[in-house]
């Protein structure tokens, strides 16, 4: 009966001890590999910026430059709720059938005339981009490093900068490419690439979370064409490509005081902006017919000729743009954001 006894409490002893080393069923689980990112990854290795430039000790300033994170809408249609948009909005932010307003006072930016070379250069006959003063370029991580010095006397007077995609992803040159165009001299704006499988609400919010409110940037842009290469595969009707595209806007407009510009490419325009955003400037994409042919009726503010441009101060192809008006035109444009 005693070893008996005995050999029980062994037992017991046996059994709590195993009970103590069992994992805790309560415990955080490990967070999930998902990601849902607008932009495939790529197989190759493509460029990044500098860790002493894109790494800060907080968190909250590694992904934020622009102060309190805003919280994302839950759903679309409550991103316009209790947010009143304005009602005057800034001329100048509009595409005017002539862009000149009298400039304020001050020392304007040199104008550099354009040096570029092209891979693959169309004739444009009398309506060649040639003919107008104010080149630019668009630029993202695919570029590698830029002697933004060097561009800009190659012709880039302004550059518009890939900043975001989707909800998630920050191009990793952004910062580095802000930072040297702005003491290059170039005017500068930072464009979005717009995730058709994101809400707008989220978009926007992760825009505003990582482009600075800055009073001497151009306008915001957003992006909106068809990728075969994107994640995302979803087709969605024109309506509601409409009622996205206005969620994002109206909510970067209350932000930044700057009306966004509309990029956007032929057959995306076909399908789904003819005749819409009137009141909204428009850069587009046109590579082999001046824009009066491939968008008839569409007043624009940026004409992108070129995907196949060269200029020193960049490896590779560069995206090759320009302003819709005069020297003077430009200068008035400008002192008017």
């Amino acid at each position: 009966m005693r070893l008996s006894a005995v050999l029980a409490l062994l037992l017991v002893g046996f059994a709590l001890s195993g009970c103590g080393s069992r994992p805790d069923s309560g415990a955080a689980a490990r967070p999930s590999p998902e990601t849902t990112n607008s932009v495939t990854q790529p197989v190759v290795p493509v460029p990044s910026a500098d860790v002493a430039e894109t790494q800060a000790a907080p968190q909250q300033e590694e992904l934020a430059w622009a102060g309190q994170v805003p919280q994302p809408q839950a759903f679309e249609a409550v991103a316009t709720e209790g947010m009143a948009i304005p009602t005057e909005r800034p001329v100048a932010l509009m595409t005017p059938d002539n862009p000149a307003t009298a400039a304020r006072p001050g020392r304007r930016a040199q104008i550099y005339s354009r040096q570029f070379r092209d891979a693959h250069p169309i004739n444009f006959g009398s309506r060649s981009p040639r003919k107008l003063a104010v080149h630019g370029v668009d630029i993202s991580r695919w570029q590698g490093e830029i002697d933004w010095d060097k561009l800009r006397t190659q012709g880039a007077n302004f550059a518009y900068i890939k900043a975001t995609d989707g909800g998630d992803h920050l191009d990793p040159m952004f910062r580095k490419n802000w930072k040297r165009a702005k003491e290059a001299g170039l005017k500068r704006g930072a464009y979005h690439f717009f995730y058709w499988c994101r809400t707008a609400g989220e978009q926007a919010d992760w825009f505003i979370r990582n482009v600075p409110r800055d009073p001497q940037a151009l306008p915001p842009v957003i992006d909106v064409e068809y990728n075969g290469e994107s994640s995302c595969k979803r087709r969605i009707s024109r309506a509601k490509v409409l009622e996205k595209m206005q969620v994002f806007m109206d909510k970067l407009e209350r932000h930044y005081g700057q009306r966004p510009v509309i990029y956007t490419a032929p057959d995306f325009y076909r399908d789904n902006l003819d005749g819409e955003f009137k009141n909204h400037p428009f850069w587009l994409r046109s590579v082999a017919a001046h824009p009066s042919k491939v968008y008839p009726g569409r007043k624009w503010l940026f004409w992108q000729y070129s995907g196949s441009g060269l200029s020193h101060g960049v490896e590779g192809r560069i995206d090759l743009n320009v302003f819709h008006g005069s020297e003077e035109d430009w200068h008035g444009w400008v002192a008017g954001l």
